[in-house]
């Protein structure tokens, strides 16, 4: 194989929208429809990586930004990206949206032009380290320097949830309403029966917290036997937070943010003891240090979409294992394609890892073409050349054209629960 073989000759870009279920969270309810975006690269040797991302516009132009600048470079040289990501994406440039210092969301926290660059720069890794394991014929947890386990555990994700999107003549949702304790147990058994998984969380932040508490009692009542987390997403104060951890202590494996910011984080900490868990409050390496000597943090889920990639990830899970942290992965809406990389950077990180969040059973449709499938709660990994997908390319013109025809191009869960009650307002943190 000759190394030009593995240039660049083409990017593409492709925006879509998927069925996404009703659930609930602080901001409101999921879409009908939910944005991503899927990355390729083809090389000059005729082999094609890809990638998936968010897709909502000011990720999608910024992409595009990105992309045009990739065409001669190497696959074998993913650490360039974060040289392209300096030279393009520059203050005053698209990059000004999403770093104006404001909360763009309570997943990447406060918005930076570090986290757009982690962001592009992942996004297209991803895809570089597909093309680049197809060429050579080795999956891409060898160019990571390695699997350390073949199978990587997954928890069930419960949401409290509707039973179907608001809005007029609307289907009834496969899932069916968890609006109570009964509804969400019922749903932990359908994920558990279906998938096998051996640990539970649940996303919170959506009713007063007594009524969370219940649940979450319910569910360790349901299955004594699994580790159960809640996941408020920091819209408890402080002493609310305090409260809830002394109700549950010895209950939950962990909670996840039941606070906003480091300094609370370290206080519930202290006054309880209680193990606690963020993608909110460490997001860089740079957040990583304060959180460890105020000792806010015990468990960091990282996420590759917008920790700067798998080789971050590897990276990360190595400070993790040297302080003595735990690690697991953050989810958001997603297909096969990222749960496909975070199997591969999970098989390849050092340590101990916590079973990892998925939105994956939540998304009925895909574009690859043989979905990842859980075995008794979790995905073996696979040995396949790359990420050991294929693109499924009917299903993503069909995806495409949805969007394409559709003015969805955001996710707004705030929007979407004003369509069934137009006074919603985004709730103000602490909210309880």
């Amino acid at each position: 194989m000759s190394e030009r073989s593995l240039r660049i000759a083409a990017v593409r870009i492709t925006p879509i929208l998927i069925e996404d279920a009703p659930l609930l969270n602080l901001q409101g309810v999921h879409q009908p429809w939910a944005t991503r975006a899927i990355i390729e690269v083809e090389t000059d040797g005729g082999v094609v990586g890809v990638g998936e991302t968010y897709g909502d516009t000011e990720h999608l132009q910024a992409l595009e930004l990105f992309g045009r600048e990739l065409p001669g470079l190497s696959v074998a040289s993913s650490n360039l990206l974060w040289r392209v990501a300096e030279r393009v994406l520059e203050p005053g440039t698209v990059a000004s949206s999403l770093t104006d210092g404001k909360p763009s969301s309570w997943v990447t926290g406060v918005a930076s032009l570090r986290k757009l660059h982690a962001i592009c720069v992942s996004a297209f890794e991803v895809a570089f380290l597909d093309a680049l394991g197809r060429s050579l014929g080795v999956p891409v947890h060898e160019l990571l320097g390695g699997k350390v386990r073949d199978r990587v555990d997954y928890a069930a994700y419960l949401f409290y949830k509707w039973e179907r999107h608001p809005g007029e003549n609307t289907p009834v949702d496969d899932w069916g309403a968890a609006l109570d304790p009964p509804g969400v147990v019922a749903q932990a058994h359908r994920f558990i029966d279906r998938y096998g998984f051996k640990s539970i969380k649940l996303k919170g932040g959506v009713f007063e917290p007594a009524r969370e508490i219940a649940a979450v009692r319910a569910l360790k009542d349901a299955f004594p036997d699994l580790p159960v987390r809640l996941d408020p997403n920091g819209i408890w104060s402080p002493e609310t937070a305090v409260e809830v951890a002394r109700e549950l202590s010895g209950v939950v494996e962990y909670l996840e943010d039941p606070t906003s910011g480091q300094d609370n984080m370290a206080g519930v900490r202290r006054e309880t003891g209680i193990d606690l868990a963020t993608n909110m409050c460490v997001t860089t390496t740079d957040e990583i240090r304060s959180a460890v000597e105020l000792d806010a943090v015990q468990v960091i889920l990282c996420d590759h979409h917008f920790w700067g990639g798998l080789r971050a990830t590897q990276q990360l899970a190595g400070i993790c294992e040297a302080l003595g942290l735990g690690l697991s992965m953050h989810s958001n809406t997603h297909l096969g394609i990222s749960l496909a990389a975070m199997t591969h950077a999970a098989a390849a990180a050092p340590g101990d890892l916590y079973a990892c969040d998925t939105h994956r059973p939540w998304q009925p449709e895909d574009v690859i073409e043989q979905p990842v499938e859980f075995v008794d709660g979790a995905v073996i990994v696979s040995d396949e050349p790359g990420l050991g997908v294929e693109l499924d390319r009917a299903r993503l013109a069909l995806l495409h054209k949805r969007w394409m025809t559709s003015d969805v191009r955001r996710r707004d869960d705030v929007g979407a629960m004003r369509t069934a009650d137009p006074m919603w307002v985004k709730p103000a943190f602490p909210r309880w």
